[in-house]
């Protein structure tokens, strides 16, 4: 692995050479407030003690009657301690994910306020570079071409801005047995209207087996003849795994025209290995005697993967006339190839057994290496996307918003198994349309039936001309009053219809034998035939979704913001993987499931299944806030009621959308130059009062959240955390609810129950050159990051009636990591 050696060498290298900073930030208060004066403006004592509230906006910000759900600046970005856009969209997880139930990805990402072709783009960027952050509802998704079931992120980046950042990290659990370690190398530099971005990163990962977790095997999968060796040494919890990416991003906006572009070109290579056991033979001697026997310690059964993936992107953007037109294009390349080993021929051990020749717990003789079967497999995919949008009319109550999006989606999986001797190849093309009309109806700024508040209303409509599936049309709905500035109201509905997956539809059949598998119906471990692989007879999902939801701005409470949804998901005609394989589940499909004669389950077909109908009611709530904390430091001059002008200095105007925050001075983590700390807070919980299938019209519905699957009805997540003088701390927390499966009425049939699971993630960091007040010399930009995650050692636990652990739900075998401790050195230049 020349590679690993390399990045290893060159981020620890960079971690311990001091390099000059390539370039200064400008003043960071005019920056935040999008003001670039020729000179340095004179302050009256007498203005010290005041604070002018204007409504400036910041050039990139995202125009739309909505209002954000969270707002950053930069301090309250400093005080997340995250080493990446990638690591601060994690971060805010609690904020970003939608909770409506659809699954919808990721967020739309947008680089100030343009969409951009691709995540890659920006993913490595320092946060450091970022101005501020705005994240907004689901319904401004349908304003850059989307459907309203994944919310928005928009980063304004600075101006200027240039940094090499290098990075180390190394972690493994409490109980050791296996490590993770990291290396990545990062330029960025922002200058002129361009960004140019390099990252370079590099992963490894070892191996961890079931024996090293105490893993309780399968009673017909162990021997209990003396010398055999274990299974458990051979069969892998954590795979062994091996990652490179490069990434190369360019863009450049262009003043004389409006225009910008942006590139990207992405190369990832993986490789993994894991054990999967070993060779195993059942021998019965002429008086009837049966052993099993275990062998080929020597040659145990691996898979080995290896993949290479090229993806590149190219975005852009320009104004014609009123409206603003983005083109994006993303496309990628994947190649995997998989080595499965093979068994070997054991009918000459059972022939030699029932003959006598060979006793039951003798040595076994060698056998002829089968060798492997490879698996190939070779995805292609791109995707363009236009939109153009702008005004089209000025109504008393405002502009009418236009927004028209056209695009192609093409993807072509081809596949090859030496097993079954079998090629597959899927293709779908995918030409899809639509436009988004956004209407004013009232406004308080326009002064136009102001007394009732602001009401906007928003109709979208669209089709997909699937190749493999004809067309499929939506169309969505909604409404937003904001009766007073602080509060906004908004009712969605979404007509859709939704095609099952490739892969789904076409994916090549196939059985896989000696599958460890839980029967509910008997409660018991067995080692069943598993069938797997795509349904040609699935159909189109129709889905009917309803939406309303409260985003209210506390003016009590500084900073302080609370969300409310109720969602209500009807669909049709539900394409999904096969479920859990319960009671109810065999009931609904007999034909799945075989059995043998006492009842014991041999084989399951595993492949996907259409639904009558599913059903969801959740109640979504959230609550954010950030502030400072501590007493401010008295600025140097303040005493005399001298002239204020140096950069960070605490007065001038301060935007109610893009300033720095109450109190804080933008341009530093922490709460800026005032010497006060900076906090955040972010809570959300979801309650389904409703989560059902009905499989079809007259089979008993299947209440997910009561019996039926195991899901729970509440779940919980907290990200909360505060940064002050160069210390920070992060907490991270969830909580999964109680739930269950009910066993069937057959004998040996038990109810599993799922007990509550909270973990508790903690990040602790450093900025040595602000905690040292060092400005120069090798500790200035150096950051170290201590971590661990699942602090208290948290694991679901699953029990029968009886209080017992099925082996399938082992502690080890639903979390084998637990607690995860690590450490991250992070210097930038």
């Amino acid at each position: 692995m020349n590679i690993r050696f390399l990045l290893s060498s060159c981020a620890c290298a960079a971690l311990t050479v001091a390099v000059p900073a390539l370039a200064q930030e400008g003043d960071p208060v005019g920056q935040v407030l999008g003001e670039q004066p020729d000179e340095e403006p004179d302050y009256d004592g007498s203005l010290l003690d005041e604070i002018v509230v204007t409504a400036d906006r910041i050039r990139g910000q995202v125009d739309t009657a909505q209002a954000p759900i969270v707002e950053l600046n930069e301090a309250d970005i400093g005080a997340y301690g995250a080493s990446s856009i990638a690591d601060l969209v994690e971060a805010l997880g609690t904020v970003t994910q939608s909770s409506r139930g659809r699954g919808g990805g990721q967020p739309v990402f947008l680089i100030n306020g343009i969409r951009v072709g691709s995540f890659r783009e920006f993913r490595s960027y320092p946060p450091e570079s970022i101005r501020k952050v705005e994240v907004l509802p689901e319904e401004v998704a349908q304003k850059f071409g989307f459907a309203p079931d994944r919310r928005v992120i928009n980063f304004i980046l600075k101006d200027n801005y240039t940094a090499v950042t290098a990075e180390a990290e190394y972690a493994q659990p409490a109980r050791g047995r296996f490590s993770r370690n990291e290396q990545e190398v990062t330029l960025l530099k922002i200058a002129n209207g361009a960004r140019i971005n390099v990252n370079l990163e590099a992963t490894d990962r070892s191996l961890l087996t079931e024996a090293e977790r105490g893993v309780e095997q399968t009673p017909s999968s162990v021997s209990l003849v003396s010398g055999d060796p274990a299974q458990a040494d051979f069969r892998s919890l954590v795979s062994d795994t091996f990652s490179f990416e490069g990434t190369a991003n360019y863009a450049r906006s262009f003043a004389d025209s409006g225009a910008s572009l942006g590139l990207n070109g992405t190369y990832e290579r993986n490789e993994s290995r894991s054990l999967s056991g070993l060779n195993s033979v059942l021998l019965t001697d002429p008086l009837g005697n049966r052993a099993l026997r275990t062998f080929g310690a020597d040659n145990p059964l691996e898979q080995r993967t290896s993949s290479d993936t090229g993806s590149a992107s190219v975005s852009y953007n320009r104004p014609v006339g009123a409206f603003q037109l983005t083109t994006t294009a993303d496309a990628g390349l994947t190649n995997s190839t998989t080595q499965i080993d093979l068994r070997p021929d054991i009918s000459g051990l059972v022939e030699q057994a029932a003959d006598g020749s060979l006793a039951l717990d003798a040595p076994l003789p060698g056998l002829a290496d089968p060798g492997f079967a490879v698996v190939t497999t070779n995805t292609k995919n791109a995707s363009s996307k236009a939109t153009l949008q702008g005004a089209a009319l000025l109504l008393p109550a405002g502009e009418v918003n236009l927004t028209f999006d056209l695009g192609y989606n093409w993807n072509d999986i081809e596949g090859a198994d030496s097993r079954t001797n079998i090629e597959t190849d899927l293709t779908r093309g995918n030409l899809n349309g639509g436009v988004n009309v956004s209407i004013p109806v009232t406004s308080t700024r326009d002064n136009f039936l102001g007394a009732v508040g602001d009401i906007s209303l928003n109709v979208a409509g669209g089709f997909d001309r699937l190749s493999d599936f004809g067309t499929l049309y939506d169309w969505t709905a909604s409404v937003t009053w904001a009766p007073f500035e602080q509060l906004d109201l908004t009712a969605t509905y979404v007509n859709r219809e939704s095609p099952p997956s490739l892969s789904q539809l076409g994916s090549p059949e196939v059985v896989t034998f000696n599958v460890s598998t839980f029967d509910f119906v008997r409660g018991e471990t067995v080692l069943a035939t598993i069938t797997s692989g795509g349904n040609p007879f699935l159909i189109a999902e129709t889905q009917k979704d309803w939406n309303f939801s409260a985003n209210w701005k506390v003016p009590f409470i500084e900073n302080a913001n609370l969300e409310a949804s109720f969602i209500r998901n009807r669909s049709d005609d539900v394409s999904s993987a096969f479920p859990t394989l319960t009671s109810e589940i065999e009931a609904a499909f007999p034909d799945r499931v075989t059995r043998g004669a006492d009842g014991t389950l041999l084989a399951v077909d595993r492949r996907p299944v259409t639904y009558s109908q599913t059903l969801l009611d959740r109640l979504a709530l959230g609550l954010s806030l950030r502030g400072n904390f501590g007493e401010a430091r008295v600025p140097e001059g303040r005493a005399e009621g001298g002239r204020r002008g140096a950069p960070g200095a605490a007065g001038g105007r301060r935007g109610r959308r893009g300033g720095g925050g109450p109190g804080g001075f933008p341009g530093t983590p922490g709460g800026g130059d005032d010497g006060r700390g900076r906090f955040f807070v972010s809570l959300n919980h979801t309650l389904d009062f409703k989560n059902e299938i009905l499989i079809a019209p007259g089979v008993p519905v299947i209440d997910l959240i009561g019996g039926g699957g195991a899901v729970s009805r509440n779940n919980t997540r907290l990200e909360a955390g505060m940064f002050r003088g160069g210390l920070g701390l992060r907490l991270s927390g969830s909580y999964l609810g109680p739930t269950r499966i009910d066993g069937s009425d057959a004998l040996g049939s038990s109810d599993l129950e799922f007990d509550g699971l909270a973990k508790v993630d903690l990040r602790f960091f450093a900025d040595l050159g602000e905690v040292l007040k060092k400005q120069d010399g090798p500790l200035k930009g150096l950051r170290i990051a201590l971590r661990a995650d699942n602090l208290f050692d948290g694991v679901r636990r699953v029990t029968d009636e009886d209080g017992n652990v099925p082996l399938n739900y082992q502690p080890a075998l639903i979390d084998p990591v637990g607690r995860y401790l690590g450490i991250d050195v992070r210097k930038m230049f």
